[in-house]
Formats: C-alpha cells, structure tokens, sequence
C-alpha cells in the first residue's frame, strides 16, 4: 500500500489506486495520515471538516467514511472482523501502517537522515538524501480537499517544506551544484516574499550561479517589498547577502551587473517625534532622572514602570527624561497617553498599536484588524531599531503588554498609579517609585512661581506646601491663585485653603494626600467667576484627548471669542492645558473633578448635544468640500447656532478631519453610549469615504462598530445595513472576506426585513463581489441578479449599469460567455445614455476578454482599444491599465503590458498588478522567453497569494507549468499543473477543463 498527502491526497494497492471519489473520505485519509499513526479524536476530525458549524450528524458521517475506507484499503477482511489498518481508538481512529507507506513518513525519514549526514560532514550525501525527500513532494500538502486549505497541520507541512528547501539550498550552494537548487528555492522565495532568509538564499544562489544581475534584481525587489509592506530596511541577514554580492565578482556573465550605489532609492522609514513639550519650569528630582538614567544604561532593563498618586508628577518627569535621553534613540520616539483612568474612554492596545503603526509608516490599509497581529506587525517594525516608547497613564499590565517591542534595542517608559508587578514578573521591568515632591524641592517649586512672598513667611510656604499634599499638580494650581492676589499674604491665602479644608470635611486621619487635593481644587474653583466655573465644570464633558476654541464655544454656547477668554482664564490656573496654541487638555485628575462638581438641570446633555451638532455640520461641511460629487449621498446636517470652524479649500478641509480624526472616534463613541444614536450614525456615515479613502480603517471600523449599536438599540434597521455594509466594505478592502461575507449577509436581511431596495441592491452587489473574488461564481451570479431586479425597482440606471456589469464579469469567469456578453453589452448602453463614460470603459474591458477567449482577436482589439480611448479622456488610471492589459493579452505586445504593470504598481493596486503580471508571464512564454515568463508567473503567484485571489492564482500555476515544460522539465510541470487544476476546481472555472486534458494526455 502506498498513501499519498503532499499533494492530492491518493492511494495504491500494489499499482491499482483507490477510487477516493469523496471529498470527505479524502479528508479523513489525509488527516490520519498527516497524524502519523497517532489517533485522531472525532472531535478533531469533526473540528477540521466542518470548524464550528458541524451538522447534527457529523459523528454519523465520519463513520460512514471510516467504514468506506476500510472497505477500500482492506478489501480481504474478513466480514465483522476488527480493522488492522483503521482501528478505533477511543472515540476516534488511528491509520496504522508502514512509515514507508505513507509520503509525508517517508519525507521526514529522508530529512533525518540528511541531518545526520551533514552533522558527520558528508554534505554530498546530506544533499542527495534531500532532494529525495523533496521529490516526495507533489503539490501542495491535500491539494484535492479545500476545506482543510488552512488546517493547522496543512499550513505546518508547507513550513516544514520550506525549511526543507532552504537547508537543501545552503547544501548545495557548497557543493558548487546551485543551478540545481534554484528552481525550488525560486518557488520558495515566490511563496515567502517577504521572508528574508530565503530570499537572502536565492540572492546567494544566484551568486553562486554567476547570475549577478538576476541577484540585484532580487535583492532590490525584496527591499522595496518590504518598504512597502512592512516600512523596514532589510535586515542583517538580507543585507550580508547584499554585501557579500557587491564584494564577490562573480563569473561573466552575458547580461554586465549593474553599478549600483547602495545609498540610492534606501526606503526613508519614518522616525516619528512624539514627545509632547518638555515641561515649563519643571523643577527637582534629579534623584529619580538619575534613577531612570541608571536603569535604562544598565544595559539589563527595555521596559522601566515609574509609578506613584496621581498628581506627583510622573509625566512631567517621564517627559523631561524623555527629553533628555532622546539622542540616545536615533530612530524615533512614540508617545501616548492611554488614559487609563478615564471611566469612559481608555485608549485600548488595539487604538494605540493602530497609531504606532502609522506613526512608522504603516499605510493605513496594512494595518491588521485584530490586537495580535497588529502587535506583531509593531514589533517587526521595532526590530533591530533604537526606539524610545512612552506609554503615559497606564492603568492595568493588560492594556501594556501588547505594546511592548520585541527587540532589547528599544527602550518602554509606563507610567500609571499603579505599581504594574505583572510587568515586573513577566517582563523583569525595572521599577522607580515617584515619592512626593521632597519639602525642599516644593519650596524651590513656589518660590520660582510665587516670589517674594514665599521668602517674606517661611513658615506659610512650608504650612501651603503640607496642604498641597508635596504634590506639584496642587502646588501649581495653588500658586496661580496667589499669583491673581498678589496684595494678599501668603498667610492669609493659606488660612483659606484650610477653611475650605474644613468646609468640605475632608475628615481623614490617616492624611490621604487626595485630601489636600481636592481642597486645591475647589480652593481654586471657588475663585472663578461664573462663567469659567460654568466652562470647567462642561470641559469635563467632553469626549477625546483635547478639545479646540470652536468646539468650546459649540460646548458653552458663546462665541468663539468669548469661549477664548474663558478658557485663558482656566488655563492661567492650570485648570486646562495648552496642547497647540488653539487646542485644550485637561488633567485627568481634574477631569474627574469637575464631572464630580455635577451639573443641573441638564445642562451637560445641552451643552454635549450643541457639541455633536456643530461636529457634525463642520464634518458634513469638510466632505462637501472633499467630495463634491457624493454630497446627495450625505444625511444633511442642519447648521447650528454655534459658531463653525471655516474649513476652506481641500487642503483646509483635510487638515481639519486629520486634526480632529480622534476626537470625532470619540466623540461616536459618547453619542452611541449616550443615547444620541443620531449623532453617532450621522457622523459615521458621514466620514465613511474620508477614512476609507485616508486608509484609516482601525478608526473607522471602531466607528462602525459603535454606529451600528447605536442603531441596532433605536431599531433603525436602514441605517444599521448600512452600516454593516460600509463594514464590510473595510473588510473585503483588508482582505478579510469570510467576515464580510457575514456581515453582508445580516445586512440583506436587514435591508429587506425594512423595505430599502437601495440599501438592499448595495448590501446584494458587495456580496456578489465577495463571492466572485473567492471564486464562488455562483453565488455571485445570484446575488448580483437579485441586486438588478432591486436597481431596476427603484430607477437607479447607474447602479442597475454596475450590477449588470459585474454580473457579465461573473458569468465571463465561469465560461457563459454569451450570456455575459448580452449583459455587458446592456451595461454599455445604459452608460452611454446616462453619461456614465467610466462605467462604459470597464464593460467593454470584459467583451474584449470575451471576444479573446472565443480567439476573436480583431473584436477584443476594437473594443479593448474603444476602453481605452475612454479611460485616457476621464483620466480613470486604473481602467486604462485594464484595457491596455487586454491589448497586450490579446496581441502579446510586451510594451502595453509593460505600462499596464507600471500604472498598478503606481495605484498600489495589488489586484491588478496580478493579473497584468500573469499576462506577461504568458506573453512572455508565448513569444519563446519561458525563463522570463516563468519569473513573471512567480511574480504573480506571490501577488496572487498575497491578495487572496484564487483565479489569478490558478493562473499563475498554469503559466508556470507551461514555462516549465517548454524548459524541459516535465516534472516541475507537472506539479504546476495539478495545482492549477485543483484551484480552477474550486472555484468553478471553465480553464479547470483545459487543464485536465492537458493532464490525462
């Protein structure tokens, strides 16, 4: 018996195969063979076929494929007698038979044996026992069964291959025999492009092959990749590979290498310079900077935690030494405050790893969805850079490990009230407690603020500084109050605050320093004048990090000049916080001071609704200006009696959604909290095409999130498809299309259950995209009809033009070709009698595919070329990359192609860049250079994988088989092949047959 896995899954007896007709039977074949001879629970196989959708009788019908395949595999048995091969084992199955029987066995038996070769030196040896176990190899690992594509134990196969190539290709880079190796460590690299160590292998293959200029080549594209994608230099690996090919001369070679110099074109990574102003008349605590000197010099701490009360002064010490040490961290220092101890809104990881990824030059639809990946993105950012990291106001090690780099070269200041032990037991941080400002230093404090006063009675300052509890927030805001009085004594302002002391009844014996605190504060309170007082106690209202003068006077209800003044005045007594010279913070401290002083009558909820109304109008205002073309598509705001920022120009308008980006997230947040679903679905929806457009997506699904809760709460079932479908938008734009697909679905249903077509026929046409981009053409076709019939029932001739195009791409993909025409050729009608140029162009991109296929080169000129006369007169960059792709397909005209490539790799259009690749690939080999075409068909596989596009994908693997037999070399083709026929299958694509003809031949 012979059992094959790395590849589609097979099985002989003798030279007979077993007829394996069912998927599932596949499956379970595969899996117990991928197990090893270890038992298999039927929770893990009922887990691995159906994940968390299992149907009621999932044991029965693994049962029923255990008893098939031990009819098969066993054919002499006796009748009842118990199974040898697939004996029950618990409440699961064990495949038991030879390890030579089974490939992957016979895979890793092979690599062992190579170990121990190359362990005793014999590295020839070590090298022909490889290939061995590499030639075992197939396809990809159950390649026949899609539902265990991304199985745990599938996606751990193709590692081990991988590595398996890599130690392949070290071995035969030092026996001299490379040019063997190169075919398996290019397909390896094509996989992992943004694996520097094996692309640093090829680079040195390529070396060692005198390929000199195809080793530039490859070293150039990974350093650009990795700009790209990831916004890092190559790493020391990558890099010694580079050097070593400047160094080495190599053989002649027919092409001469390029004389490159290596500091041209370096991608600049962003040192982000986050450190807010260093602290004014900052004073003291040379014992604690000299302290966090010690512990980051030490060499021994990466994360230092600086704790104490609220108000001692830790940020302002943090940031001063921040400052200071800031020549230390050449690439950049982040910063953010994390607000832990606001009750409403503390910064979550995921928020601030989104804004330390831009910040290092992340775009912003890159940045991964979920908290794991995104920290895993930040720490490979951080790799081996100098980089100083303070997180301000911490509240819990939960909300500060995530953020931690991975590297010792970076350096993590926390601050929080907390003590953090979590940090220091799981991450051996080093630890400074913050005591109260020594008496000295807060006499050196008042006095600088003060004066003379303080010199004049000793004995006041030393009585004030014991009522500031030592703490440099109340000392601040206490000697602001004598700096407004200054023909009271200092004794005299002292008694006061004692009075209030004792009018507050702050009766505790122990001498909580908050006690003294709060008498500051409402020392200082009780001295404003009405309308500052009134200003304080709102500012303690609003949502977001800092607040500008236009949203206070939205907030108080004045104008923009008399909002100015009070807050002046708040700001002289260190109520507030100057962040810009416009722009306002409060401390969190009197934050919750001033939400404790309470308001009346509702006056907070006025004031918040007069807030969220201007926002919302100076957003609506912003789009306008941004987005002419789409403001019948936006809720109309009403214009409030507040004064509006003017937002000018464009680049006014965007300056002003990049200023209050995180106050407007915030700002949802409240309003969907709150009970002002309004706001939080107006502004939402409002900002979509900004954020979307901007690559703000974390922003903007946090947003959604929050929109769509508010109206599910209200029962707005429109507005919530919506919604929904906005989300799922961000999410097929992320790549993320299982969660789409749900979201879409819900949105459907919701749409219809409401009876809005139009929201219905967007929610339907985004689901047939989804469909059609995983290959589920079906599918696709269903729901894009459903879409037209719901356009036409509303009137929309553009989006019933759209949905008839898609439809004819869908039925295009699945070989309908006539069909397909008939509604693309409806499509260009309705554009042309709309004025719809745009929409015209990309159907006749599709029949001039058609026409191609059906080997009418003269048609699929005419109107691939009428595409692109169009798409050059309105500008549309990336519909004329498709029709000058479909030119070039049909005529293997490499220069069309050639343009094509480089307008997607301009748009960053990874979809495209695919296809147009794939085209050139097959050009390429077409016209007799299958070498150069076999290099464009990788390109495109990695393209392919990368955007989770299986027909490209199957695409490319077809265009390699080609290449590859045309090389010579019918076994790699062979491989190709089957792939390229396993993901046609899949998806349903008429080239599946073409394929396996080629096959069967």
């Amino acid at each position: 018996m012979r059992i094959q896995v790395l590849g589609p899954v097979r099985a002989w007896l003798g030279d007979d195969p077993v007829a394996l007709t069912s998927a599932g039977r596949r499956a379970v074949l595969g899996l117990l063979a991928v197990a090893g001879g270890q038992p298999l629970s039927q929770a893990e196989l009922v887990d691995a076929l159906w994940g968390d959708r299992p149907p009621p009788s999932a044991a029965n019908i693994i049962q029923t494929h255990v008893k098939h395949l031990r009819r098969l595999l066993e054919p002499g048995r006796a009748f009842r007698s118990h199974s040898t091969l697939l004996p029950r084992v618990g409440d699961g199955y064990a495949l038991r038979v030879p390890e030579n029987s089974v490939d992957l066995l016979r895979f890793r038996r092979l690599l062992a044996e190579a170990t121990t070769a190359r362990q005793n030196g014999d590295q020839r040896t070590a090298a022909d026992l490889s290939a061995e176990a590499l030639a075992q190899w197939q396809g990809t690992p159950l390649m026949d069964v899609p539902m265990l594509a991304g199985h745990p134990k599938v996606l751990a196969l193709i590692e081990e291959r991988r590595a398996a190539l890599g130690r392949y290709g070290e071995l035969m880079i030092m026996l001299g025999a490379v040019s063997e190796a190169l075919p398996a460590l290019e397909e390896a690299a094509a996989a992992q492009p943004l694996d520097e160590a094996g692309q640093a292998r090829l680079i040195r293959a390529y070396t060692a092959a005198g390929r000199r200029a195809k080793a530039f080549a490859t070293f150039h594209d990974t350093r650009r990749l990795l700009a790209d994608e990831l916004g890092v230099d190559p790493g020391p690996e990558l890099s010694a590979a580079h050097a070593s090919l400047l160094r080495d001369p190599g053989e002649a070679v027919a092409v001469p290498a390029p004389q490159i110099n290596t500091t041209d074109h370096l991608p600049v990574r962003p040192k982000p310079a986050q450190l807010p102003a260093d602290v004014p008349g900052f004073t003291g605590r040379a014992d604690e900077l000299a302290a966090l000197d010690r512990l980051v010099t030490s060499g021994e701490q990466t994360v230092v935690t600086v704790s104490g009360m609220a108000g001692v002064g830790k940020t302002a010490l943090a940031v001063r030494w921040a400052h200071r040490a800031r020549s230390r961290f050449p690439d950049g220092q982040l910063h953010v405050n994390l607000r832990g101890y606001d009750s409403e809104q503390p910064m979550t990881p995921e928020d601030t790893l989104a804004g330390f990824l831009r910040a290092l030059g992340m775009a912003g639809n890159d940045i991964p969805a979920g908290r794991d990946e995104r920290a895993a993105a930040y720490r490979s950012l951080l790799d081996g850079r100098r980089v100083l990291v303070v997180l301000d106001n911490a509240v819990s090690v939960d909300q500060v490990w995530p953020l931690l780099p991975g590297t010792s070269s970076c350096t993590v200041v926390v601050t929080s009230r907390d003590m953090l032990p979590g940090l220091v037991a799981r991450h051996g941080a080093g630890r400074l407690v913050v005591p109260l400002l020594p008496a000295g230093e807060a006499l050196v404090l008042i006095t600088r603020l003060i004066g003379d006063r303080v010199r004049d009675d000793p004995a006041a300052a030393a009585d004030l500084i014991g009522r500031c509890a030592q703490l440099p927030l109340a000392l601040r805001v206490a000697a602001e109050l004598a700096i407004g009085r200054p023909e009271a004594p200092l004794r005299m302002l002292v008694a006061e605050l004692a009075d209030e002391s004792r009018r507050l009844e702050l009766l505790n014996a122990g001498g909580d320093p908050q006690t003294g605190v709060r008498a500051v504060f409402s020392w200082s309170y009780r001295q404003l004048a009405p309308a500052a007082a009134r200003a304080f106690r709102l500012l303690g209202l609003v949502p977001g990090p800092d607040v500008a003068g236009y949203a206070v006077a939205a907030l108080l209800g004045t104008g923009v000049v008399e909002a100015g003044e009070v807050l002046e005045v708040l700001a002289r007594a260190h109520l507030v916080q100057h962040v810009t010279a416009d722009r306002y913070s409060q401390h969190d401290l009197l934050r919750a001071y001033a939400i404790g002083l309470g308001l009346e009558g509702g006056e907070g909820d006025r004031a918040l609704e007069r807030l969220a109304d201007a926002t919302l109008f100076t957003a609506t205002a912003a789009m306008d200006t941004l987005y002419p073309a789409e403001r019948h598509r936006r809720v109309r705001a009403v214009r409030p009696r507040s004064p509006i920022p003017p937002v000018g120009d464009g680049a006014g308008a965007q300056a002003w959604l990049d200023r209050e980006r995180d106050n407007l997230v915030a700002l949802v947040a409240h309003a969907a909290v709150h009970d002002r679903p309004a706001h939080a679905v107006g502004l939402t929806l409002t900002l979509l095409r900004y954020l979307e457009s901007g690559g703000h997506y974390p922003e903007a699904v946090v947003m959604h999130e929050h929109a769509v809760r508010a109206a599910r709460l209200t029962g707005d079932a429109a507005a919530e498809a919506q919604l929904l479908t906005n989300l799922a938008v961000m999410d097929v734009q992320q790549g993320h299309y299982e969660r789409a697909d749900t979201v879409l679905r819900r949105a459907v249903v919701l749409a219809r259950a409401c009876g809005d077509h139009a929201v219905q026929a967007r929610a339907l046409g985004n689901l047939g995209h989804v469909d059609q981009w995983q290959g589920r053409y079906d599918e696709a076709a269903d729901s894009l009809r459903k879409a037209l019939e719901l356009c036409r029932l509303t009137g929309d001739r553009a989006a019933e033009a759209r949905a008839l195009g898609n439809l004819g791409q869908v039925l295009r993909r699945q070989g309908l070709d006539e069909q397909a025409a008939a509604y693309l050729n409806e499509s260009v009608r309705i554009c042309r009698d709309i004025g719809d140029p745009v929409g015209e162009g990309y159907a006749l991109v599709s029949l001039g595919d058609i026409a191609a296929r059906q080997r009418d080169s003269r048609r699929a000129v005419r109107s691939h070329r009428e595409a692109l006369d169009i798409f050059r007169r309105t500008n549309e960059r990336a519909g004329t990359a498709l029709a000058l792709d479909g030119l070039g397909a049909v005529t293997h005209d490499v220069v069309f192609l050639r343009e094509a490539l480089e307008i997607f790799q301009q748009l960053g259009e990874r979809a495209g860049e695919a296809r147009v690749t794939n085209s050139l690939g097959e050009a390429l080999t077409t016209t007799g250079r299958p070498a150069d075409g076999r290099e464009r068909h990788l390109a495109a596989l990695t393209l392919a994988t990368g955007t989770g596009d299986r027909y490209e994908s199957a695409r490319a693997h077809a265009g390699l088989a080609r290449a590859a037999e045309m090389l010579g070399d019918p076994d790699t083709a062979g491989k190709h092949r089957n792939q390229a026929w396993t993901g046609y299958t899949e998806i349903g694509a008429p080239e599946a047959e073409d394929i396996r003809r080629l096959i069967d031949r």
